[in-house]
């Protein structure tokens, strides 16, 4: 597997009741179809051989035998396919007949699945029919085979072990505590699910609930295959609708009555082990349960499931819109918290006119009106030097007069100019010192402005900065409650336009669109022509991408190598594979070599499910080598 990416397929075949030899047909042609797409593994609806609906023709012998016979006829069509293969059909055992999935593989049963839970509420009768799935597992002869029978096995590729998949059919999924949840425990990382599942008002979002939460609670890949066109419509009807989810998320989906008959993407294995390790209450347990090996080299070349370019960012507007009132609402009561704990009168902020300083404020204010303080006791300090501009310089007076707060402008030019003559540093040498001067210069400013007024200082360095290691030592790097901490740099964008969106004058909102609109920049450096001379993405690359290898490296646990093949991927046409990698190189030297800030970062509100707090997620030694990490960056430049 290409870092863990396993290509795996539903099936949705148009069946014809009760005519074996036709459904056979659809099978062999889309077996043959997801072979050729790639697929490690292909799952079928629920007693795909005969179809669901044939009710009491169940219990003819003709039928059963037509459909043995069939699945004679698809385990010698198997033997030229590459793909795992999980087909349904009524199976007899000891007097007893079973809704059965059968397991298959390059002409060999695998193993044979019964279902578990039998419904028979409502418009569902199956125990007219069928027996409930035996305890435990044991062994049957079919078709010449000796194969394993029973609800416990999962099914590993000895090339790949990570491929390990179980069975669980329909109903199995909607009871309490489904098969699966066991499956998942023993070391299954994908469950396939034979379904037929009809269609009534408002199920197919149940529906899309239920197996994406499943493919949650079990860290798990889930391939729910429903049946669809050509079942009995006596007195339902079927839509085929099917997923494959992945850990929660939604990779693939045929839409109620939609015309696919084959839906196909990839599920990362690597990413579920991970997320698996990392969740110590995942407890492994595999008492009970039996594996079946068999050699399938899950092999993906071409990678078609989409990679989001924005992993902290919804793409759909509402959904975008309901998260940054939802995050702006955490930071506000966390800084709410800390606020009435600590008895403070007032919150002291320094202004720049930018993004970070901007969300910062405006969480301030919500915070401020939560506890029912005047925002008069919000105290916003501008404190302009050599690089400031007057765009940012008029920008932080606006929005401080739109929000009703306290500005106060304080020139630090002169302390720093002192500062300088005092160290012997030359004011036209504009090295680190010159810049980080000033930093230091307005956090002691704000620190003693806090001391005056009985107040807290507000954090406004954002988890991107903090990732980078791009804030001053004891600069803009330190405060008393650091609000933005865990929000990356595009995430604030977002959050800043969606209080432009909803702001309640027209002034807040034109000067929240023009703060979003100057570039992002630090102000140390004198400006040229009285435009912003320092800007941040040209020194440090592209804070979108940044954001990119903070998510898939922190919380995926993934290699450059891996971060590069999904990069090129979420990137194709904005950025070229060699502008890539060498931010990647900047991305990893900066990650390691500025742990020692993050090591002694102030408190503030973990909102999402990335952070780097030392007291939270992130605990890494501050002398830890890159060396490892830039020497795959370089083996793929090479």
């Amino acid at each position: 597997m290409k870092y863990g990416f396993t290509k795996v397929a539903a099936a949705i075949p148009t069946v014809t009741v009760a005519d074996c030899a036709a459904n056979t047909a659809e099978i062999l042609d889309l077996m043959t179809k997801a072979h050729h797409k790639g697929a490690a593994l292909v799952v079928f609806p629920e007693l795909t051989i005969t179809g669901y609906t044939c009710g009491d023709l169940f219990l003819q012998e003709h039928l059963l035998d037509r459909a043995e016979e069939a699945l004679a006829e698809i385990l010698e069509a198997s033997k030229t396919l590459s793909p795992a293969y999980v087909v349904g059909l009524p199976l007899r055992r000891d007097g007893s007949l079973y809704n059965v999935a059968a397991v298959l593989h390059q002409g060999k049963l695998l193993g044979l699945v019964p279902k578990s839970f039998i419904p028979n509420y409502g418009e569902f009768y199956e125990m007219r029919h069928y027996t409930p799935a035996p305890q435990g597992n044991s062994c049957m002869t079919l078709l010449g085979q000796t194969v394993p029978f029973g609800t416990n096995l999962l099914f590993r590729s000895s090339i790949d072990r990570s491929f390990c998949f179980g069975v669980e059919i329909c109903e199995d999924l909607w009871v309490p505590v489904s098969p699966s949840c066991g499956l998942s425990r023993a070391g299954a990382l994908i469950i396939a699910n034979q379904s037929a599942g009809n269609e009534t008002i408002g199920k197919a979002d149940y529906r899309r609930q239920l197996v994406s939460m499943q493919s949650a609670k079990n860290i798990c890949g889930y391939i729910y295959a429903n049946a669809g066109e050509g079942e009995s419509t006596t007195d339902v009807v079927f839509s085929g609708h099917s997923l494959i989810c992945e850990n929660g998320s939604i990779l693939a989906q045929r839409a109620p009555f939609g015309k696919d008959k084959l839906i196909v993407t990839e599920i990362d294995l690597q990413k579920l082990q991970h997320e698996r390790r990392r969740m110590n209450t995942f407890m492994q347990d595999t008492a009970g349960y039996d594996v079946v090996e068999f050699e399938l080299r899950a092999e993906t070349l071409d990678l078609t499931r989409f990679v989001d370019p924005d992993p902290f960012v919804p793409a759909d507007p509402a959904k975008r819109a309901e998260r940054c009132a939802s995050i702006l609402e955490m930071q506000a009561h966390g800084l709410k918290k800390r606020l009435q704990h600590t008895r403070t009168k007032t919150a002291v902020i320094g202004i720049s006119g930018g993004l970070d300083s901007t969300l910062a404020l405006l969480v301030t204010c919500q915070a401020f009106d939560l506890i029912g303080k005047d925002r008069k006791d919000i105290y916003a300090v501008t404190m302009p030097c050599f690089g400031t501009t007057n765009r940012t310089k008029t920008n932080a007076h606006i929005l401080c007069e739109a929000l009703g707060v306290s500005l106060t402008e304080i020139n630090i030019g002169k302390s720093v100019l002192q500062h300088f003559e005092d160290i012997g540093h030359d004011f036209d040498n504009h090295d680190v010192t010159f810049e980080n001067g000033q930093a230091r210069e307005r956090t002691q400013v704000l620190m003693d402005i806090a001391n005056q007024k009985w107040g807290m200082v507000i954090g406004t360095g954002d988890l991107s900065e903090l990732a980078l290691g791009w804030a001053t030592y004891n600069g803009d790097h330190m405060s008393m409650y650091g609000v933005n901490g865990s929000i990356p740099k595009q995430l604030v964008r977002h959050l800043v336009a969606y209080c432009a969106d909803v702001a309640d004058t027209e002034v807040l909102r034109d000067v929240l669109l023009d703060i979003l609109d100057t570039p992002v920049s630090p102000e140390l450096l004198p400006p040229k022509d009285g435009e912003i001379a320092q800007k941040t993405e040209d020194l440090v690359g592209p804070y979108r991408l940044h954001d990119f290898m903070i998510f898939n490296t922190l919380r995926n646990g993934f290699s450059p190598a891996k971060n590069f093949f999904l990069a090129r991927k979420a990137f194709a046409g904005i950025y070229e594979p060699d502008f890539i990698l060498s931010w990647m190189k900047v991305f990893y030297r900066r990650f390691f070599s500025q742990q020692f800030k993050r090591s002694c970062l102030p408190d503030g509100p973990k909102v999402g499910s990335v952070t780097l707090s030392p007291r939270g997620d992130w605990r890494m030694p501050s002398d830890a080598s890159a060396a490892t990490w830039l020497k795959e960056v370089e083996a793929l430049e090479a």
